[in-house]
């Protein structure tokens, strides 16, 4: 999970091999496994969204780790053009009997 330092809002949640978490704490910004195209990628390469780490921590069952970074470039973690991949929100309709996702 990767959250920002001034809003404390989670950006997104990536995957983390190895190699990404090496990388990630040679060099301060953060990198993440895609296991859609099997390769290694730098956050911002592309984007200019470059997230400079600030804090790193592990979970309790050391299998999760929250990045806590400062989003450079506009600030856009998602590659939908918005801040946060959680955009959507659940809601309720008709008094509550049924569920919906919000765009």
């Amino acid at each position: 999970m990767t959250v920002e330092a001034a809003s404390r809002e989670i950006l997104m949640v990536a995957y983390m091999n190895q190699l990404a978490l090496d990388k990630t704490i040679e060099t301060g910004v953060a990198h993440y496994w895609s296991r859609s195209r099997n390769a290694l990628w730098r956050k911002g390469d592309t984007s200019g969204q470059v997230q400079r780490v600030l804090s790193l921590a592990v979970d309790c069952d050391q299998d999760a780790i929250m990045l806590t970074v400062e989003a450079g470039g506009d600030g856009k973690a998602c590659h939908t053009g918005r801040k946060s991949c959680f955009y959507r929100r659940l809601t309720t309709e008709d008094g509550g009997r049924r569920l919906v996702f919000g765009n």
